[in-house]
């Protein structure tokens, strides 16, 4: 009765190429949406339907790994709609780094004997949207709860600065410093984020990159210098945070925004500041945690069903918007989480 209820006679699957080498900021020729033919299920595998979809900044330099021609990488939430695999079944939700594709043919099983994250059935957070598991309850809150806590390991009283604070990862690395007893600083790109991050989320002082003297306020909400800095902007901004750090700061260097769309970019050298303060710096990918995953979706499941973290999505609507939906993330025109709903 379940099966005949969610099967479906979905045969083609709408998927997105990358249709041009990116050249700077990306552009709509970059993406072409095409469709393409599925195969019957075999045993073992299941027919997954996307319901949400992730656009992430680390999809611009990625692509640029994979030959013109090939589909766009990144994760989803998919309901299962056709099951000839016994431990996923019909009905159940799914997350899987299928790619920017409406419908996918696959055996999670053999998948997960790669890399568990990359396809697992999603946990049952009761009455919390799915969405969220392309966001805090996924990739970007595991990004925060191991890039941050094991790397900075901030400790009570210590002053933490974010940048992009406004975004999915930052606005989480603030509220789970804030959680440490941390001081927390952020910097956004506009008066409307900075607002969003401190009166709703918590941070300590939110100051706006684009039109503020960006040293002097800093210097100013941060007078005992800076403990923690996790970073994912890179660029001058990086650079003048280096020079308010403590001795033995430590940095979490999580991205580079700034730099994606950029061929070169000139920064201050930055070597003697970090001898002579003795600076850590650590750049990572989340997988490294991939034993711990399910570790941190847990525990920052349970700090939001206990009202302890916040959170916010930016929802565009609509498969075929994926490539504006890019574009706009990288642009910074997202709060919180960006996600695109099929």
């Amino acid at each position: 009765m379940i099966r005949r209820l969610f099967s479906s006679n979905v045969s083609k699957a709408r998927k997105f190429i990358y249709a041009k080498e990116f050249k700077g900021e990306p552009i709509a020729a970059n993406f072409k949406l095409i469709e393409e033919n599925l195969p019957a299920l075999k045993d073992g595998e299941i027919l997954a339907e996307a319901e949400f979809l992730s656009v992430d900044p680390y999809m611009r330099p990625y692509m640029l790994r994979y030959p013109v021609g090939s589909q766009m990488i990144g994760g989803q939430m998919a309901k299962i709609i056709d099951s000839k695999n016994p431990q996923f079944p019909t009905g159940s939700t799914i997350f899987g780094q299928f790619g920017w594709r409406t419908h996918t043919v696959v055996n999670p099983t053999e998948v997960q004997k790669k890399s568990f994250n990359d396809c697992y059935l999603y946990p049952d957070f009761k009455n919390l949207p799915k969405s969220l598991g392309l966001g805090i309850l996924g990739m970007p809150g595991n990004t925060v709860y191991f890039g941050f806590l094991e790397i900075c390991q901030p400790k009570e009283g210590e002053t933490v600065v974010v940048t992009g604070a406004a975004g999915a990862v930052g606005s989480l690395v603030g509220q789970v410093a804030k959680l440490k007893g941390c001081k927390v600083i952020g910097f956004a790109g506009s008066d409307d984020k900075c607002k969003w991050l401190e009166t709703e989320v918590g941070f300590d002082k939110a100051i706006n990159y684009k039109s503020q003297n960006l040293y002097k306020q800093l210097k100013t909400a941060a007078p005992k210098g800076i403990d923690c800095f996790f970073d994912n902007v890179g660029g001058e901004v990086s650079s003048m945070i280096f020079n308010l750090m403590n001795d033995y700061g430590r940095i979490s260097v999580c991205g580079a925004i700034s730099s994606y769309n950029s061929e070169i970019q000139k920064v201050p050298a930055v070597q003697t500041i970090f001898v002579f303060k003795q600076l850590k710096m650590e750049g990572f990918l989340v997988w490294r945690y991939s034993n711990r995953w399910m570790e941190g979706i847990t525990q920052v499941g349970k700090w939001i069903e206990e009202g302890k973290i916040k959170y916010k999505e930016t929802i565009t609507e609509g498969f075929e918007n994926m490539p504006a939906a890019f574009i706009d993330m990288l642009r910074g025109e997202n709060t919180g989480k960006a996600i695109v709903k099929v």
